[in-house]
């Protein structure tokens, strides 16, 4: 394989940053493909909850992983990191610059430096903590977490259940703090990763939160959470907005408080967001229409790159 002198532009930042629209400008301007570590987006049954690029975007530019996967299938990081590098192997090939694009820091930083080594699931252990959330709910997840890994809570989505089991799972076969082993050494790449983050104007990224919320139920988002309330429990579901508008399905709570809730959840699943990538310190910050020196960066940084 022949990837000598390639460069992977990392393009991260929070969700409804305007990510997808500069990631299509940036791989036009470069002649390139465009990879999505959205984890949110790889399944093709939830394309209005998820804010799937337009079948126009789509047109594009040429994308991978949006769409891949059904709600069904059992996927996780460290499939993705394979799939991922062994698409970027197929693409450097023909490409000296390719894009990698999403909010998914764990994702991004699987691609980019590796997955750390972990313990398999104990099965028993598994058993026990999803018998937990079932009897005793998310919270009672989330207070194990703190007592164990209060580091990583500063980080991971408290509301994604998988997450948390996973790394409760971390914490009690090891008897160490999940967190401590994810920062473990780089794995090394035979690529140059260059990492530029979008960071909207608070006010302007809550206000552009709550729009497409509202564009989103507009499409048509409730028919399809309908459709796939019969696959609720699949862990592609456990998802932001999909779990507030299944509460409403069960006549948990009234249609206007799932989606102030949604906005709620979703603006501080941003600041989230931007916890995560603010320590990075390897990440070029850009306000969301500055593509122009998005650009002459990635030239700067990819010799390869003609003017």
């Amino acid at each position: 394989m022949i990837i000598e002198n390639k460069l992977l532009v990392v393009l991260c930042g929070p969700t409804a940053s305007g990510k997808t629209a500069v990631a299509i400008e940036l791989a036009n301007s470069l002649k390139t493909e465009i990879l999505s570590a959205d984890s949110r987006q790889f399944y093709m049954e939830m394309k209005i909850g998820t804010a799937f690029p337009s079948e126009e975007q789509l047109a594009m530019v040429p994308h991978h992983f949006i769409g891949h996967l059904h709600v069904t299938d059992n996927y996780n990081v460290s499939r993705f990191e394979k799939d991922a590098l062994d698409r970027l192997d197929v693409l450097f090939n023909t490409y000296p610059v390719v894009i990698l694009t999403g909010g998914s820091g764990l994702y991004i930083h699987a691609v980019c430096e590796g997955m750390d080594i972990l313990p398999d699931p104990d099965p028993e252990l598994r058993a026990e903590l999803k018998e937990l959330l079932a009897t005793r709910g998310i919270q009672a997840l989330q207070e194990k977490l703190l007592e164990l890994d209060p580091v990583y809570c500063q980080v991971v989505d408290m509301n994604n259940a998988s997450r948390l089991i996973r790394a409760l799972e971390v914490c009690m076969t090891t008897g160490l703090p999940y967190s401590s082993l994810r920062n473990q050494k780089p794995r090394p790449r035979q690529f140059t990763v260059l990492k530029l983050g979008i960071e909207p104007d608070r006010d302007e990224l809550n206000q552009r939160i709550n729009e497409r919320v509202d564009q989103m139920l507009a499409r048509g988002w409730l028919d399809e959470a309908r459709d796939l309330y019969r696959f609720r429990y699949c862990n592609a579901l456990n998802t932001l907005g999909y779990k507030e508008i299944f509460e409403h399905f069960a006549e948990k709570m009234f249609y206007r408080d799932a989606v102030e809730k949604i906005k709620t959840n979703t603006r501080r699943y941003a600041k989230r967001q931007m916890t995560w990538f603010r320590k990075d310190k390897d990440i070029h910050w850009f306000k969301p229409g500055d593509v122009s020196s998005m650009l002459d960066l990635i030239r700067k940084e990819s010799p390869s790159q003609e003017e």
